[in-house]
């Protein structure tokens, strides 16, 4: 410890001078500890020193003892190799005696073969001259094997001898087996009862002889069979596009009578399979070649019972062999169209068409590696539907031709029986019409995926394109039409279209027909793509269609607001013949609101009931963007009119904006009426404001025009000047007040009453010209003053000074405040 810790030691042992009296034994105790310290450390020291002595002797006595193992080890290790070549010397002799008597054992066993495969030759070549196929095919399997023992001895003059020898026999056993062979079916086989069994062992032979051999062998009968059928079928008596059916009969016959005789080829050679594959291939090329050389179009009748034929006889061949691919519910899809029930597989309608795709892109890819599959198995590759039945397809275009005539001629028959109603208790509220054409169409698609699914059927989807195209075009030129003339022809529009009321039902129930021929087509297309051949699949698309229905869809709606908007004609002429300039008070709602109200009344309700919410819907938004702002227009073609008149005017206003907002209800189709009642309010609210204005005092009418239409014109401005009755003069110095301080927006407010085919885009709301904002002293005053006129509208004049002044006298400043100052 450092010498500060040692004071700290002895202070805390002798702290008192009473204390100091233990030093003497502590003393003696610390010298006691220190003698016995010394005494371990002079043991220890001593203890190392013999240790060190007694290790070196341990190293020396191990270092003597590895050395005395090594010297071990080197003497076993001599002894081992004087050892092993003892062994050696003693197994030399051995080991040259067992390569010998392997040796020997190898040649004995060959010489064992090889006298095996001379003996089995020769007894095969006495089999094969005595033509004795049962044992010489176990005689062959037996060559094979002891053959394959020597594959190694190919080199040796007598095994090469062998083995040539060997192919010898076999070339005549095969050269006997065909001669035999060539006697079936000649009628040995009846004078020579023990024929057929010698052919059936035959058989057996070929079996045991190169594949090539069986292959060549039931080419040759199948050819030989086939001989007498192209001869028979090539005359100019049967080789006739009518005599089809007698070539299937034929076959069918030639298989049935030779049934038992051809039970002698083992089944799994598949005879009858291969018969009818090159019999098919046969047939279509005489087809093909009867059909080519025809001077005339073939009759369509002879021509579609031929293919008729030809399918039934390739379905009884698929079902025998097994050759057919995939089989489709075609009945079933078909049957869906028009009743809705596809739409609900939508999903996997579309995974399927691109699972379609993808499957004909692969078996473009592997059409090459199809053709050189296997075909003498059943099933293995061969596809028996269409084999024959393709040839007839590029001369099914008489067959298309005539469904498009019988299409047409029905339609034009529909066309001309419609009665243009429905009958009472119908749910749908479509024309019967439209209903029978899909019924037709849905026929003719059962005919033509009963008969093809190729190319035929995608010229007759053309058709059928066609057709729908030419429905929609009847329907539109069953709708109301007004007059032409230079003005239809510059606006592009009918003139004015003057409905009935039966007209008004003919409309909705084009619409009606036009949604249901919308959607029909397109389920017609679902189901020509899941029939057709996945190849045509992109083509099948009835968009363009669909298109024209919309169109007609369209045109009926806005013919059904044009026929609203005649008969409203009346009752606007009859509005600006109103003497409003000299109107002494304020009444109830005028006669052609009355007007407006009964038109409504009478056709909404039947509108309603006939369409459906969607075009319902469509329908008012249409008339509301006609209406509204006709009604604002209509304003300006009034003479005169004075404040009573301006009052008067926009009680009928408010009259025509609440009939407007009860239409929805009047028709019984409330979904969409939020979105129309903001509408309607937004349209008839600019009539509103434009009355305000006439209301309004001469010196506020800027101000009060510039905040309640800020879009408005000079012009119109011009012309509410004069409609309040101010004459030129004093007109002048309130346009320079507007033009002073500028107004809002410059285009027109006066929007056409002519309403666009197209749906009617949403209005955007006013902007006011941040300008004119600006110059306005207090544009909260005018409007509170124009609310003011709103209200007291039915009020007398002192009544309406008071309405319009009580909004503003507290106020400090505003155009309003110098009333209240003079």
């Amino acid at each position: 410890m450092d010498k500060s810790s040692t004071l700290e030691y002895i202070n805390q042992m002798f702290p008192t001078e009473a204390s100091l009296s233990g030093v003497e034994p502590l003393m003696q105790k610390i010298k006691s500890e220190i003698n016995h310290v010394d005494s371990g450390i002079l043991a220890a020291v001593r203890q190392q020193s013999n240790s060190g002595t007694k290790a070196k002797e341990d190293l020396a006595a191990a270092t003597r003892a590895v050395e005395e193992l090594m010297y071990k080890i080197r003497e076993i290790k001599s002894k081992a190799e004087q050892s092993e070549t003892m062994v050696q010397e003693i197994c030399r002799d051995i080991k040259k005696l067992d390569f010998a008597k392997k040796h020997v054992t190898t040649t004995i066993t060959a010489l064992h073969r090889l006298t095996m495969l001379v003996s089995a030759v020769e007894q095969l070549q006495v089999m094969a001259s005595k033509r004795q196929y049962k044992e010489a095919a176990a005689q062959l399997e037996a060559v094979n094997q002891l053959c394959s023992h020597f594959e190694a001895y190919r080199d040796i003059p007598k095994i090469t001898e062998l083995r040539e020898k060997f192919k010898n026999i076999k070339q005549i056993l095969k050269s006997h087996v065909f001669s035999d062979f060539s006697s079936l079916g000649t009628g040995k086989e009846t004078e020579e009862t023990n024929l057929l069994q010698q052919l059936s062992d035959a058989c057996l032979v070929v079996d045991s002889l190169e594949p090539s051999v069986r292959e060549e062998l039931v080419n040759n009968f199948c050819s030989r069979e086939l001989t007498s059928y192209e001869q028979i079928f090539e005359g100019a008596e049967l080789a006739k596009l009518d005599k089809t059916e007698r070539r299937y009969a034929w076959i069918k016959r030639r298989i049935r009578t030779n049934e038992e005789i051809w039970k002698i080829f083992p089944p799994s050679w598949h005879v009858p399979y291969r018969l009818c594959i090159q019999f098919c291939k046969k047939t279509r090329k005489q087809l093909e070649e009867i059909l080519d050389n025809m001077k005339e179009k073939p009759d369509v009748g002879t021509l579609l019972m031929a293919l008729q034929r030809t399918l039934e006889f390739e379905d009884e061949l698929a079902e025998k062999f097994g050759g057919g691919t995939r089989s489709r519910e075609i009945g079933n899809e078909i049957e869906e169209i028009g009743t809705g029930q596809s739409s609900s597989q939508s999903i996997s309608d579309i995974r399927k068409k691109y699972e379609r795709k993808l499957a004909a892109h692969q078996d473009s890819g592997t059409e090459e590696h199809d053709r050189n599959k296997d075909l003498s198995v059943p099933g293995a590759g061969f596809n028996f539907r269409g084999i024959i039945s393709s040839c007839f397809e590029p001369h099914l275009i008489i067959y298309v031709e005539l469904e498009e005539k019988t299409l047409m001629e029905n339609l034009e028959k529909l066309v001309q029986e419609e009665t243009w109603d429905i009958e009472e208790g119908s749910q749908n509220n479509v024309l019967s019409s439209s209903i029978q054409l899909f019924l037709i169409i849905k026929r003719s698609l059962k005919r033509c995926s009963a008969l093809t699914k190729n190319q035929t059927l995608f010229n007759l989807f053309k058709v059928f394109q066609r057709i729908l195209k030419a429905y929609a075009s009847k329907l539109f030129a069953r709708l109301p039409r007004g007059g032409t003339g230079i003005v239809a022809a510059a606006t592009g529009m009918d003139g004015q279209i003057k409905t009935s009321d039966r007209d008004e039902r003919v409309i909705c129930y084009i619409v009606n027909s036009a949604e249901y021929c919308h959607k029909t087509s397109g389920e017609l297309a679902e189901s020509v793509s899941k029939i057709i051949d996945s190849q045509l699949t992109d083509g099948v698309d009835m968009s363009e269609v669909q298109d024209e229905f919309s169109a007609v869809i369209t045109r009926a709606l806005v013919t059904l607001v044009h026929g609203l908007e005649t008969k409203f004609d009346a009752e606007m002429a009859a509005m600006t013949r109103v003497l409003w300039g000299t109107l002494e008070s304020v009444g109830d709602q005028s006669e052609y609101v009355n007007g407006i109200n009964m038109i409504l009344t009478s056709s909404i309700p039947v509108l309603g009931s006939l369409l459906s919410p969607i075009y319902f819907q469509f329908f008012l938004d249409k008339l509301a963007s006609s209406l509204g702002p006709r009604f604002y227009a209509n304003i300006f073609k009034c003479k005169h009119i004075s404040e009573t008149g301006a009052q008067q005017m926009l009680l009928d206003t408010q009259a025509v904006k609440t009939i407007l907002l009860e239409i929805p209800a009047l028709g019984r189709q409330t979904s969409g009426a939020a979105s129309y009642s903001k509408f309607v309010s937004r349209e008839m609210s600019k009539a509103e404001a434009l009355l305000k204005v006439i209301l309004s005092p001469v010196d506020s009418v800027a101000d009060t025009y510039r905040a309640l239409l800020p879009e408005g014109t000079p012009m119109e401005f011009q012309r509410i000047l004069e409609l309040k009755g101010l004459k030129k003069a004093d007109q002048q110095s309130i346009l320079d007040d507007l033009n002073k301080h500028g107004p809002g927006i410059t285009q027109p407010s006066v929007v056409p009453s002519v309403v666009p085919a197209a749906p009617p885009a949403p209005i955007a709301p006013a902007i006011l010209n941040p300008a004119s904002v600006g110059l306005i002293s207090s544009r909260e005053d005018v409007l509170a003053r124009a609310a003011a006129l709103g209200r007291g509208a039915a009020t007398t004049g002192f009544k309406r000074f008071l309405a319009l002044t009580e909004a503003a006298k507290d106020r400090k400043d505003g155009p309003f405040r110098k009333l209240f100052n003079a």
